[in-house]
């Protein structure tokens, strides 16, 4: 049996998305359409996850969020150099929804960007495992 996850989203324009993205992250493009605005595709892969972009288009059914009304989805990726990496979204054109934030308790640094297409990207670098059993603790410590 063959399985595998790609991730589908709908951007206004993908090819655009694919240049921005090449910016921020280490992408690897899979297959890249070369139609007019509205019919374009684009599948790339992520630290060995496949997203694959659609066009906004209507006729389909096909509609982008946008920064004002973003959807109530994100994308978690874990990064080697979180400040290179959030420096290279700011200046990719992405807006800051939380500056990069140490979380020494949890044993991570982590930082929130929303690009030009509607999407968040929550960005976390490991500084040290921390169990999750020591996550759930320390959580609850903070709770009272």
């Amino acid at each position: 049996m063959i399985g595998g996850v790609e991730i589908d989203m709908v951007v206004t324009d993908s090819l655009k998305a694919l240049e921005l993205y090449e910016k921020v992250f280490d992408v690897e493009p899979i297959e890249i359409s070369d139609f007019p605005k509205g019919e374009n595709e684009v599948v790339f892969s992520l630290y060995d996850v496949h997203f694959h972009m659609l066009d906004e288009n209507p006729t389909f059914e096909l509609k982008a969020p946008t920064p004002d009304d973003p959807r109530t989805i994100w994308f978690n990726v874990l990064v080697e150099d979180i400040q290179a990496t959030y420096k290279k979204a700011l200046e990719a054109g992405c807006t800051e929804i939380q500056p990069v934030t140490e979380l020494p308790d949890y044993g991570i640094t982590n930082a929130i960007f929303i690009d030009p297409y509607g999407y968040q990207w929550m960005i976390h670098q490991m500084k040290q495992e921390v169990s999750h059993d020591e996550s759930l603790d320390f959580w609850e410590e903070e709770q009272f």
